[in-house]
Order: C-alpha cells, then structure tokens, then sequence
C-alpha cells in the first residue's frame, strides 16, 4: 500500500492497480505502452512552481506538454516552471517517476486539464515508480477537486 492508494480507500473510492516495469526517463509513453492503453488516458502529475517558489501540481494528458506561460496566466502567477525532482519529493512525499496527487505530504493546488474530464476513466500514478491506478475521472475530480484548466500542447 502507498500513500495514494490508502488516501484512495479512505474515501470509498473505487480503482484497480497496474504495475509496469518502470524505465528511467520512459514517462508516460512506457506505461501506455506496457499496459496496452492509449498514452492520453495516462495522466502525468507534474510537480511545478510559481514565482514566489510555491509548489502546484498539473494534471496533464501523457502525450501532451503544459504551457506554463498559459498555466501561468490562468492560475494569475507571475510565472510557473517546473520544480527541481529533490524539492518535488520533500513537498509530494514522493520519489520522481512515482508522483500521485493522491496522499501528498501536505496539500497542494491542483490544476488538472480540461480534456481530462472528458475521459470516463484515466490511469494515474499509484505512489510508487511502476505502479498506475485506473479510476472514474469523476471520482478523481470529485476528490481533488482541481482547477480546471487549459494549458495543453501537442507533444
């Protein structure tokens, strides 16, 4: 059991576990691939910062990219850029590559991409490197209950 997978049964909510055999820097395309499913239903938790170095996640399709101008202007920041892997895991709890916005260390906004919602159900990171859980997109919503945002670019 994880961090992510108990926040999940601790609130009644439903989703079956998929491991992988995790590859360095192989990202979404990886688990997508070894799980037989579409690379957009696996959904990226990204560790990002503002300006004033304040930690929020993206939820993110796997195939595509998140302009942080545009994610920026749309959570009203100075400037979003991506957090450096050792500050990601002291403010997540979670190691790299094992990223779930379930079970975080402490809370953190979440922005999650609009066409997400538009997925009866997505695969996300379980808490562990090799570990996705597949889940209702609502349920999802309905527990993190994220801003909806959108940043997308084409990977």
């Amino acid at each position: 059991m994880t961090p992510a997978t108990a926040f999940l049964r601790s609130r009644g909510i439903a989703f079956t576990e998929h491991s992988y055999e995790y590859v360095e820097h192989g990202g979404t395309a990886v688990s997508a691939d070894s799980l037989g499913v579409p690379e957009h239903e696996v959904v990226k938790t990204l560790v990002m910062q503002d300006e004033q170095a304040k930690p929020l996640i993206v939820l993110m399709h796997g195939d595509r990219k998140v302009s942080t101008k545009n994610l920026a202007r749309q959570a009203g920041r100075k400037s979003i850029e991506p957090c450096r892997p050792e500050l990601a895991q002291r403010h997540t709890g979670y190691q790299v590559g094992g990223t779930s916005p379930f079970g975080l260390r402490k809370p953190l906004p979440i922005f999650m991409e609009r066409s997400i919602g538009a997925l009866p159900s997505i695969y996300i990171n379980g808490g562990r490197r090799g570990f996705l859980v597949r889940l209702k997109t609502e349920d999802l919503v309905a527990v993190l209950k994220p801003q909806i945002v959108e940043v997308s670019l084409e990977d």
